[in-house]
């Protein structure tokens, strides 16, 4: 499988505010971050999975889209590398000014911390195909913004950042 050099490496790292009950990155002050065509067009979903498992840092635990609703999680960090496809994506909330909405595509992945809200805004080719991993030994949870997940959002502060980069091991941006 072929991983872009990090020294070639292209990266964006957002900061989103706080709006209404989804924090964003408001509590750790983490960005998110997209690996711009971090593996190769020719990889597969069963590669990428291998090469998570092998880097030793996140567990894939599923193959899917992204859903169409603004959730985030509260108990995990999520790495999303892209397996099939583009698509838009929302992150912060579709309500919120200071949202960001990329353009993703096939050999990207995109670290999101805990907190940051994310959907699915449209599916430019059909098929859009994700492997969604998250750091080993955490389970993840679905949180939407809304009243009565106050204690969940909390916790966010106490979870721990990568030691090692999910995609890249020793060194990588999420160190930085």
């Amino acid at each position: 499988m072929s991983l872009t050099p990090l020294e070639k490496l292209r990266v964006s790292r957002i900061l989103i505010a706080r709006h209404d009950l989804i924090p964003n990155t408001s509590i750790q002050r983490r960005p998110l971050f997209i690996y711009h065509s971090a593996f190769s067009s020719a990889t597969t979903a069963s590669s990428i999975e291998a090469h998570l498992t092998a880097t030793g840092v996140v567990t894939p635990q599923w193959r899917f889209t992204m859903y169409s609703t603004t959730h985030f999680h509260s108990t995990a960090h999520e790495v999303l590398c892209i397996a099939r496809g583009r698509a838009r994506l929302c992150f912060g909330g579709e309500d919120n000014p200071e949202r960001f909405e990329p353009l993703v595509e096939k050999g990207d992945v995109i670290v999101v911390p805990a907190g940051v809200g994310h959907r699915l805004l449209q599916d430019l080719d059909g098929g859009f195909e994700m492997v969604g991993s998250y750091p080993k030994g955490r389970l993840w949870d679905m949180c939407y913004g809304r009243t009565g997940e106050e204690e969940k959002v909390k916790g966010i502060q106490d979870l721990g950042w990568f030691d090692r980069d999910p995609v890249y091991g020793g060194s990588g941006p999420v160190l930085e």
